[in-house]
């Protein structure tokens, strides 16, 4: 039996064990790691140092490199998604609807955890307690597979994880990772074994899976996302905004790659935004915006049809006029991704239409495209941030592992007496 194989059963019988157990005990395992990675704090930080001394020297993209290094700061944020995770309500078992089909017949559907999870994703360590923490909250099992850059920080944190579920009484095999490619390329195969793959990564990967497996896949590709600064913009409260959804940090797929300037107030807007941008961003616009800028004595590219389309992850960004909201709306659902676009503007009426019209997972009005994030919208953490439209959008918590199951509870009954002429009428009727 090869590794992958041998991880999927026993996630598999994990699986059964975490989806029977209680909430305190998977709270409980939850409150372990967070005093496991801070008695662990010196070995995990230097098998990051050391990941990221290796990093450098294969020359890992510097947004790459980025992700990787787990500061001091990052470290406390791990902690804090651990305890926001922690708190939130157990949704395990809950009764979703109820509905008396007729006297003594009664259909409860309540909520389950989805099975085995196949996580994949990059070099970010946060990303693996992440998955881990909601996993375990909703009583699923998880094989992990991170990037190679961080090898040695994902398995120093998952020793943490694994002792935290055996200090829990619950089984470690809920959380296991695997470290080759050849072993993802079985994972996938495990129709039997696997419920759902969430891939994190470029959109040509999240394709590659979707092509090459029968499994459900819960999809987060490319952040293509935007800022349109609508003509009846408050010009302070753009800069401002637009500053931070592309610098605050620029390699995360909610960073604003492309932004979109309303034609009458780009003379206006766009110099006082490359003032505010001080030579830190490199500038690519069209034809309109790039006279403006260079006018202005700002530097800037020429736009191509390819970068409306590209995620760049990186301090770079692409700018288009436009002639009002409507085109706008129209370059958006052509070339974003589906993540997260907003509009900054002071009239309700062109707001509520970008609202309505973007066929986006998140669409904002006068905030910075870097909120869409599960621990700032109060999820505790995410699995991923779904550009898809089917079962979870958007950052995805708790909820994004979590099915359901109907229970029909009778006393004897028989679908022959609800058939046929004198056929029993059933009452449907919704119970509290």
């Amino acid at each position: 039996m090869s590794e992958a194989n041998e991880k999927a059963v026993l996630a598999k019988k994990a699986f059964l064990a975490m989806s029977i157990s209680g909430s305190k005990e998977r709270d409980r395992a939850l409150a372990l790691i967070v005093l496991e990675m801070k008695k662990s704090k010196a070995k995990i930080i230097a098998a990051n140092e050391k990941d990221v001394a290796e990093a450098k020297k294969n020359n890992l993209a510097a947004q790459l490199l980025k992700r990787l290094l787990l500061s001091e700061e990052k470290f406390s944020e791990i902690l804090h998604e651990i305890e926001g995770v922690k708190k939130q309500p157990d949704s395990v078992g809950k009764t979703i609807s109820k509905t008396l089909l007729d006297k003594g017949l009664e259909l409860e559907q309540i909520s389950t955890p989805i099975g085995v999870i196949c996580a994949i994703f990059e070099s970010r360590p946060d990303a693996l307690v992440q998955i881990s923490s909601l996993s375990i909250k909703t009583g699923n099992a998880v094989i992990l597979k991170g990037g190679s850059e961080a090898l040695n920080t994902n398995r120093a944190l998952l020793d943490c994880i694994q002792s935290a579920l055996n200090g829990a009484g619950l089984p470690s095999e809920a959380v296991q990772f695997v470290d080759s490619r050849e072993a993802v390329q079985e994972l996938i195969k495990m129709n039997s074994h696997i419920d759902l793959i969430i891939p994190r990564g470029s959109s040509a990967f999240v394709k590659f899976i979707q092509e090459n497996s029968s499994i459900p896949v819960l999809g987060h590709s490319d952040g293509i996302c935007h800022e349109y600064v609508d003509e009846k913009a408050d010009m302070k409260k753009a800069v401002k905004i637009c500053v931070d959804a592309k610098c605050q940090y620029p390699a995360v797929c909610n960073a604003m790659e492309t932004l979109l300037v309303h034609e009458k107030i780009a003379e206006k807007f766009l110099p006082q935004y490359a003032k505010a941008l001080a030579g830190k961003v490199g500038l690519r616009a069209d034809e309109k915006a790039l006279a403006i800028l260079k006018k202005t004595g700002f530097d800037a590219k020429k736009a191509t049809e390819e970068d409306w389309a590209t995620e760049y992850n990186d301090l770079i960004l692409s700018i288009k006029t436009v002639k009002g909201v409507e085109e706008a709306i129209e370059h958006i659902n052509r070339f974003g991704s589906k993540h997260t676009d907003g509009i900054i503007t002071e009239d309700r009426k062109n707001a509520a239409k970008f609202l309505q019209a973007v066929d986006s997972a998140g669409v904002y009005w006068n905030a910075s495209t870097r909120f869409a994030d599960g621990y700032r919208y109060g999820k505790g953490a995410e699995v991923g941030i779904s550009t898809g439209k089917i079962h979870a959008r958007g950052p995805s918590g708790v909820e994004a592992l979590l099915s359901y199951k109907y229970l029909l509870k009778g006393n004897g009954h028989i679908v022959a007496d609800y058939s046929g002429k004198k056929a029993k009428k059933f009452l449907h009727k919704k119970l509290k």
